[in-house]
């Protein structure tokens, strides 16, 4: 068998990191600038923040773990508070772009939305985050000189692998690190509707399902799950149980370190690039 396992600290099989995507009402601003004056389309957002936050917060204290969570520019200047909280909990907060708006084909927006999200994070909480992951996944090829340039440690946006890696640039030099995601482990496929794009919504019995099924085997392969939530999907109260559920399922076997963003790449480079 191609062994694909990874060599995680103190000898666990597989590393969890638990991440959330706080949109709020960038989730509907971007997709359709004409939702800024559509209350009741923006109030879904706004439920991320008002309860998604604050509950999933209480969740992982229950559980005596540390999340991360990618945080839009605008997020930040407009539900400040709630970034404080997140903060105050240990968790780690990264950079998700500035308004959440899909740039890969414009490298002055992508510089800009890169700039101003940094420029938000730092003046409203003092953050300057290590870790970045584009919205929806969509990234152009300028994206890792950007990131390179503004010293991110790591990047959270492309689906090519199950373990993290080293990017590296035209040029030769060091990227940032990979720490690849999939939309099998997002929640927004299976729950996200909106009239507009309506979808059908999914049991949590077939969402854990998924996610269970993905889980087991990345653990039999070593391997980092990476998993995506929305606060204004996994805080809807079923939701919030799938989430405690999840949790508690994966908690079953033995040797899995739950840990941040940072700490992943962070562990990731001291074992593979002691050079």
């Amino acid at each position: 068998m191609h062994d694909m396992s990874v060599k995680w600290p103190n000898g666990a099989r597989c590393a969890v990191m638990l991440t959330f995507d706080f949109d709020a009402e960038t989730l509907w601003t971007s997709r359709d600038p004409e939702n800024a004056n559509r209350p009741g389309i923006l109030s879904q957002g706004k439920y991320g923040a008002k309860v998604g936050v604050p509950k999933i917060l209480e969740t992982l204290a229950d559980a005596d773990l540390k999340g991360t969570f990618f945080v839009p520019g605008w997020t930040a200047e407009n539900h400040t508070g709630r970034l404080e909280m997140i903060l105050k909990g240990g968790h780690e907060i990264a950079h998700h772009s500035y308004s959440h708006r899909w740039v890969s084909d414009d490298p002055a927006a992508e510089i800009d939305e890169m700039e101003k999200g940094l420029e938000a994070l730092k003046r409203t909480v003092g953050v300057v985050p290590k870790g970045y992951r584009s919205p929806a996944g969509e990234v152009s090829p300028g994206l890792f000189k950007l990131l390179q340039k503004h010293d991110f440690l790591y990047n959270s946006s492309l689906m090519d692998d199950i373990n993290p890696y080293r990017h590296v640039l035209d040029d030769g030099t060091k990227g940032p690190i990979e720490l690849p995601w999939h939309w099998s482990l997002d929640d927004a496929p299976y729950a996200l509707f909106s009239v507009k794009s309506p979808r059908p919504i999914f049991t949590n019995e077939h969402m854990f399902n998924v996610f269970k099924e993905e889980f087991r085997e990345i653990y039999r392969w070593g391997g980092l799950f990476d998993i995506i939530f929305h606060p204004q999907i996994v805080g809807r109260p079923s939701r919030i149980a799938l989430l405690r559920q999840l949790i508690a399922y994966i908690r079953t076997f033995p040797g899995v370190w739950f840990a941040t963003g940072t700490e992943v790449a962070q562990a990731w480079a001291a074992e593979y690039e002691r050079d």
